[in-house]
């Protein structure tokens, strides 16, 4: 009989709905014997053979219909920016690129929170004929070393003085980096006066040298070996995508009065994709880097539409029922939001919501329904969710609420969507059918096939990883799904060890484990952690190790399930992980571990014979388990008031 775990903490009314394709929309023939294999969508972009994202820019800044491209926050208000201001200070900034040496498909860095001047970079970069390489300003020192050497970044322009400290402690040799500049002393001014002497012709000449299949940017991302790999992404990916998505997604971004506040890192390709889209949209946008403010940005800037991993609608919906409080106030929201949920789920049904339905979604609109459009801004209408399921309660919620999302389904390498749900062709619960002008197969062991041209070029100097992503030209996206007769994509499972969390965030295992099972005591690691607040970790102990470690650290013997609760064992463990963690981002760190008493064999099916654990096998058998590490991190942290995992214990 196995002994308890133990659990150690480490740092709107009259909605529609319909399911008809859209026109030109191409699927198989399927059967309840022959499911369906291939879907696609038709291609609604026209490209220019000198397209780019630069003339993406140039043709908004020439829309008389749409001045207004960004709205800034200067001084607690939102002021206007005009595509002619935006392209000017794009252009001051690109000719200091010019001048500081920075020559056509040079790389330079990124690295800051998700502001205006992140923006600004990115179009200046492009418009020097160079490629921007994003860096998540949580890196650690080992991930972002890894990416200036492999992407052979020439230029880093960091966020803060803290993050250039983190890049100045990097070992030199080996990088093609010439220099460091930081935002918040003043980057971009400083660029722009050191550009003041570049001809505006050279400008142009630079402005004009990308082509459709010239790289735009290097993304990277996370690899099963621990080593995140670049995914080149070129000028042909994000003009596709995003002149398909401005039509394809009309009602939702290219409408009048379209507007949409960014908070997502623009470090991932999801954030980066609707960067483009607005500028081809005519959509106004505005940024939000910190978080603390976005509840306050939503009020102030009233989007339209959003972007957001469910982890944002989780917290949204999590933090709305607790303001609620106790008593009468919390039964009312918690009916409800039931009501808005079945409201939902009925407007799937032929006959619709009944009378007494629709009764009490009123008045549940009244009581409390309402406040929650009013905390979003008042005037969201939809939501593209994407990086991890968001599930058909939260769905079917927000619908009734009066806030389509339209949850779609992408990877770095597909420039982000290659799947979404649509106005008026929806269906809760899936990832929706394919983007405009991609096509969707599922191969015969289930494996989610995509093509299209908003499919990446390759791995940055991994030709190896590049074959093996493609099989007769289709991409290899390592999850597993299914497609209904109507063409619509659900996700099954997941071919790839990457674990993606409930914000989004990809975490390559495999790293973290290798460091923890460096351990003396330490046998097995299994990292969890998919559709999760947070990354854990299942740790094993090594029974024939750890009687000499106890012995050394001068401690009694005992049993490994004594070992198991035994505070010295548990101190041990804990720092370990912490050392593990400083190899990896915030986001990718274990936050909350369990120690078992039963160790992965061979012997007990746990093990293969070359000693690989058969991780869906422990997820499946330990899944109790898992689900009561992150039932005690939410009770403790509800108890405690705290709004993230619970604090280390000493």
């Amino acid at each position: 009989m196995r002994h308890p775990p133990r659990r150690i903490a480490d740092p709107h009314c009259g909605l529609t709905l319909s399911t008809d394709p859209p026109s030109g929309y191409r699927r198989d023939v399927a059967t309840t014997d022959s499911p369906l294999r291939e879907a696609s969508s038709p291609n609604l972009a026209q490209m220019r053979d000198d397209a780019s994202i630069n003339t993406l820019l140039a043709d908004r800044v020439a829309r008389p219909d749409r001045p207004v491209m960004y709205e800034r926050k200067i001084a607690g208000s939102w002021q206007p920016v005009t595509g002619k201001q935006f392209a000017a200070e794009v252009a001051g900034v690109a000719k200091g690129l010019i001048a500081r040496g920075i020559s056509a498909g040079d790389r330079v860095a990124i690295m800051a929170h998700t502001r205006y001047e992140w923006t600004v970079l990115d179009f200046a970069i492009w418009a020097a004929a160079a490629v921007p390489v994003p860096i998540y300003e949580t890196s650690s020192a080992d991930q972002i070393q890894w990416i200036l050497s492999d992407a052979e970044v020439r230029l880093a322009v960091v966020e803060t003085d803290e993050h250039a400290a983190r890049v100045a402690e990097i070992p030199t040799e080996g990088l093609a980096l010439t220099g460091t500049l930081v935002i918040d002393d003043g980057a971009l001014a400083t660029l722009t006066a050191e550009g003041a002497g570049v001809d505006d012709a050279e400008l142009a000449r630079r402005q004009a040298l990308p082509r459709l299949d010239d790289t735009a940017t290097l993304i990277y991302t996370s690899g099963t070996t621990g080593r995140p790999k670049g995914v080149e992404l070129t000028h042909r990916n994000f003009v596709y995508l995003a002149l398909n998505g401005a039509d394809g997604l009309g009602e939702v971004c290219s409408v009048p009065g379209a507007r949409t506040l960014l908070f997502m890192p623009l470090a991932h390709v999801f954030a980066r994709f609707i960067e483009v889209l607005v500028v081809t949209s005519g959509a106004v946008l505005g940024h939000t880097p910190n978080p603390a403010d976005l509840l306050e940005d939503l009020r102030t800037f009233r989007p339209t539409f959003l972007l957001a991993v469910p982890r944002v609608f989780e917290r949204v919906y999590n933090s709305a029922e607790q303001k609620a409080g106790h008593g009468l106030k919390l039964k009312i929201f918690r009916w409800s939001a039931k009501v808005s949920i079945t409201y939902s789920r009925d407007l799937d049904t032929p006959s619709g919501p009944s009378l007494v339905r629709k009764v009490q979604y009123r008045l549940a609109d009244r009581l409390v329904l309402h406040k929650l459009r009013a905390a979003l801004g008042g005037q969201v209408t939809y939501a593209v969710s994407g990086g991890a399921p968001l599930g058909a309660r939260l769905g079917h919620f927000y619908r009734g609420v009066g806030l389509q999302v339209l949850e779609g389904y992408g990877l770095t390498e597909t420039t982000a969507p290659t799947a979404v749900n649509r106005p008026g062709h929806i269906k809760i619960g899936t990832v929706g059918p394919a983007f405009p002008g991609a096509a969707l197969r599922i191969a015969d062991d289930g494996e989610i096939l995509v093509s299209g041209d908003h499919v990446f070029r390759g791995y940055h100097n991994n030709p190896e990883a590049t074959a093996e992503a493609f099989t007769d030209g289709w991409f290899r996206t390592g999850d597993i799904g299914a497609l209904d007769a109507d063409g619509f994509l659900t996700i099954t499972g997941r071919a790839k060890e990457i674990i993606v969390t409930a914000g989004g965030k990809n975490v390559a295992p495999a790293l973290l484990e290798d460091r923890l099972r460096g351990h003396p005591i330490v046998s097995q690691c299994v990292v969890v952690g998919d559709n999760r607040p947070f990354i854990g970790a299942l740790i094993t102990l090594d029974p024939q190790m750890l009687p000499g470690w106890l012995h050394n650290h001068g401690l009694p013997e005992m049993s490994v399930s004594d070992a198991t609760e035994n505070p010295d064992v548990l101190s041990a463990l804990r720092r370990a992980v912490h050392r593990a963690n400083e190899a990896v981002s915030r986001a990718e760190s274990i936050r909350e571990f369990t120690v078992l008493d039963t160790d992965f064999t061979e012997e007990n099916g746990y093990l293969t014979p070359s000693l690989k654990v058969k991780r869906s096998k422990v997820l499946a058998d330990f899944a109790d388990v898992i689900d009561e590490l992150y039932t005690a991190a939410a009770q403790r942290r509800s108890a405690a008031g705290a709004g993230g995992p619970a604090a280390p214990s000493a």
